[in-house]
């Protein structure tokens, strides 16, 4: 178009032709129309690239979630996944701008410098010159952005694992009157996230007005070199006209590549936290068969040795490396595990899911009759059903087995959920039964009465309990008492009690606090 204006001056308006005036004029118009029409399509396309990138991406970590599968929890935090889906998606989105209109601005750049050169080469060196010595004062503060944005991004995701784990356990923080505690803490966090964004906000804010600035000082410094061009008479007056037109159209895909890397410096961010997601390894379901029959666990990690048709228990000072050891004889940490002479991870996944259930205590309950709930991904079975109710002391949840259930069992307290999970894991009736704290959330009469029906339900078929009840450990045939993640030592609860005096004392600690609740 300045090219347009400036034959417009010259060969109509400084030669008073009126045919040359019309019809240049006339191209001015509809290189405007042509200009509108192409931007109408520039922003549908750029629209429809970042959100399908988005989505894409978002299917990606979809499908990756859903392969994970039960390991998913296991290897990072539901606060992550929910920034991954809400945030990093679409800022990887914003950065496919630079595939568009990026690109486009460089080529842009180079077609105004290739019409400059036609006027002046001195003019065309300038904005050769000028537009990468803006990339040389932008770049320093681009990569600020980067890493304070990792940093900022890293606690965000901190922040939103606290969050989702408070909003969960909300009803039993109220019930223990936890929930100011927590809010306090997350008022701390929160507060040293809004710093660490405002530290990302310094260099962002002077990308920001550079973005707006350093293309009208541009802008400036060549029309000064144009002026005095014209002064001396080395170009026209139509010249000048197209010149300036040249410049002041070359702010627009500087500026735009100025925040294209800012785009580009977020999106990097996004996409590092993106791909360590999608590079957490999944489970390989390929595998030999399982043992012909019943055969003992064996997690050399920890020592732990769970035998077939008994009830092994394990009671450690830390109750979370009794946890991550169900997790390893159930398949769902990388371990040496083996299975009768089998190593676990060599078995195929299937065989493994069948034959062995590891009953987590914060496990999902999904929406539903409260038949479909107990039974599962089994055929429901009344008579079953109620007997799993009946051993997980259930009786004042099922009622009536078409009662309904919400998704999460927020319809119930955090005690008949308990049982409710423990009833489903009985109703599946697996050849290995791995229970992490069944319970935890119920009182002293109705913990005695689940441990006597307990061991009356698995007998004959393999057990394994991570508690430190002492009424769940006396009813075990085996206990390994955990320090440090190792087995220390292993007898029956009696045997430990007489013999062990930090057992002893982790037992006692744990009854005497039961005693106080």
């Amino acid at each position: 178009m300045p090219y347009l204006i400036s034959q417009a001056i010259d060969r109509g308006i400084t030669a008073r032709q009126a045919g040359p005036l019309i019809g240049w004029s006339a191209g001015v118009l509809a290189c405007g129309l042509a200009g509108a029409g192409l931007g109408i399509m520039r922003h549908r396309s750029m629209t429809k690239l970042r959100i399908a990138a988005a989505l894409r991406t978002a299917d990606q970590v979809l499908t990756h979630a859903t392969r994970l599968g039960a390991a998913l929890p296991r290897r990072i935090t539901a606060g992550e996944v929910v920034t991954i889906g809400i945030s990093d998606v679409w800022l990887i989105g914003r950065a496919m701008n630079v595939g568009g209109i990026g690109v486009a601005s460089i080529v842009a750049c180079a077609v105004i410098a290739t019409l400059l050169h036609r006027t002046s080469p001195q003019l065309a060196l300038v904005v050769l010159i000028g537009v990468p010595a803006l990339g040389v004062l932008v770049g320093p503060l681009l990569r600020g952005t980067q890493r304070a944005g990792s940093r900022y991004r890293e606690r965000q995701g901190t922040l939103n694992a606290r969050l989702v784990d408070v909003v969960g356990g909300l009803r039993v923080l109220n019930g223990l009157g936890g929930s100011a505690t927590h809010l306090a803490r997350y008022v701390r966090e929160s507060s040293r996230l809004r710093d660490q964004g405002y530290r990302v906000g310094r260099p962002s804010s002077w990308v920001n007005a550079l973005g707006d600035g350093l293309p009208m000082v541009f802008l400036a410094v060549v029309i000064w070199v144009a002026a005095r061009m014209a002064a001396t008479g080395e170009i026209s007056a139509g010249q000048l006209i197209a010149v300036y037109g040249y410049t002041a159209m070359l702010v627009i895909p500087v500026s735009v590549l100025i925040f294209c890397g800012f785009d580009l410096t977020y999106g990097l961010v996004a996409a590092r936290r993106v791909t360590g997601f999608l590079n957490l390894p999944l489970d390989d379901p390929a595998g030999g068969a399982g043992p012909p029959g019943p055969a003992g666990l064996h997690d050399p990690d920890s020592g732990v040795t769970a035998e077939p048709g008994r009830l092994t228990a394990l009671a450690g000072v830390r109750p979370a490396d009794a946890t991550e050891v169900l997790d390893r004889l159930g398949r769902y940490l990388p371990a040496a595990t083996t299975w009768a002479d089998l190593r676990l991870d060599e078995i195929a996944r299937d065989v493994v899911r069948e034959r062995i259930l590891v009953a987590e205590n914060g496990a999902d309950l999904f929406a539903g009759p409260l038949r479909d709930v107990v039974a599962g991904r089994h055929e429901p079975d009344d008579d079953l059903i109620r007997a799993a109710i009946d051993t997980a002391v259930a009786h004042d949840v099922a009622t009536d087995l078409d009662r309904p259930v919400e998704w999460g069992g927020r319809n119930l307290s955090g005690g008949q959920r308990q049982r409710l999970r423990l009833a489903r894991a009985l109703y599946a009736d697996p050849e290995m039964l791995l229970l992490a704290e069944p319970t935890s959330a119920v009182d002293a009469h109705t913990e005695t009465a689940i441990a006597e029906r307990l061991a009356a339900a698995r007998a004959g078929q393999g057990t394994v309990v991570a508690t430190t009840s002492p009424v769940l450990l006396d009813r075990a045939d085996t206990v390994h008492y955990l320090v440090g993640g190792r087995v220390a030592a292993t007898g029956t609860h009696r045997e430990l009690l007489a013999a062990e005096p930090g057992y002893r004392t982790l037992v006692t600690r744990v009854f005497g606090e039961e005693a106080e609740g």
